[in-house]
């Protein structure tokens, strides 16, 4: 278990190293995104008895495409990015295979369709951590071409309510306080 432990340290100050590079395209990701989506992955893994390791590595690494800079591609990319590393790091192939398949498909919006019970815990995860970053949408400027904050209260609220309805009932369960306050919040 220290190997496994040492690969998610490794991973982790991987993207936050990223993130933290002065041409990230995702300002802020890491502490108001990943480590929510992060939370989420390992609560769900728990909960589902899904592979907790490999939930945990697809949640830190599946959007540094966006981070990169390709968001309309950033499934495909940091799928790359996450195979190129962990094979560095000397991760188990099988593994590897699984990572790149949760991230290839966190996508909800995206054509394919998640095979593994970890695939589809990373997406709810992904939806998830987005009823944490209220007012980080809201105030993003990158967020949904809005023009002012009211706009964008209005477009994050219709974000999170479409987050919702494609959540498992397992993390609506999780989640449905938090909608119920977004809701009077962005209302």
């Amino acid at each position: 278990m220290a190997e496994e432990n040492k690969i998610i340290k490794e991973v982790r100050s991987f993207v936050k190293r990223e993130c933290e590079k002065p041409d990230s395209h995702f300002k802020g990701a890491f502490e108001n995104h990943f480590v929510d989506v992060v939370k989420y992955a390992k609560e769900l893994a728990r909960k589902e008895n899904a592979d907790e390791e490999v939930i945990e590595i697809a949640a830190w690494l599946h959007d540094v495409g966006s981070v990169k800079g390709n968001y309309e591609n950033h499934h495909i990319i940091s799928a790359e990015i996450a195979e190129k590393l962990l094979n560095k790091l000397i991760y188990p192939k099988e593994k590897i295979e699984k990572v790149s398949h949760c991230i290839l498909h966190h996508r909800g919006s995206k054509p394919g369709k998640p095979e593994t019970k970890e695939a589809r815990i990373l997406i709810d995860a992904d939806a998830m951590a987005h009823f944490d970053e209220v007012d980080y949408l809201v105030k993003g400027k990158w967020y949904d071409g809005a023009k002012t904050e009211d706009e964008s209260r209005k477009n994050v609220l219709s974000k999170l309510e479409r987050s919702y309805n494609k959540m498992s009932q397992t993390a609506k369960e999780i989640i449905k306080l938090k909608l119920e306050k977004a809701r009077k919040e962005l209302s």
